[in-house]
């Protein structure tokens, strides 16, 4: 299951650190030792998952060939899904567009919104 892109769902501030660091790792990094992400098909229901009501939120679009980290499919029983996961920090030269998502406050879908790089 190898998708041309996979994407991570963050807050503007927490990206804005990244820059400064030269890598992204977020605050469940530590806790779980590798970074969620998700394909097209599962962000919308990420979104509502674990975004809902969540302002200054972006969508990160990243290429898996300039990952420097290993990326592996996990399956999430519950959920009957293969998400993939970075075993390790973001390098932010993989990741090729961000776009800034509105927060979902209904069962809308949100994710496609507007592109800012």
């Amino acid at each position: 299951m190898d998708a041309k892109v996979i994407y991570h769902l963050t807050t503007v501030e927490e990206w804005e650190d990244a820059q400064d660091k030269g890598s992204y790792e977020p605050p469940s990094f530590q806790r779980e030792g590798f970074i969620h992400c998700a394909t097209e098909n599962q962000l919308v229901s990420v979104q509502q998952r674990h975004f809902k009501n969540s302002e200054n939120l972006i969508k990160l679009v990243i290429d898996p060939s300039r990952l420097t980290q290993k990326l592996q499919y996990d399956r999430n029983e519950e959920l009957q899904q293969e998400f993939p996961h970075i075993y390790g920090p973001l390098n932010i030269e993989a990741v090729t567009q961000i776009v800034f998502i509105d927060p979902i406050t209904s069962d809308k879908e949100n994710i496609d919104n507007k592109t800012a790089v």
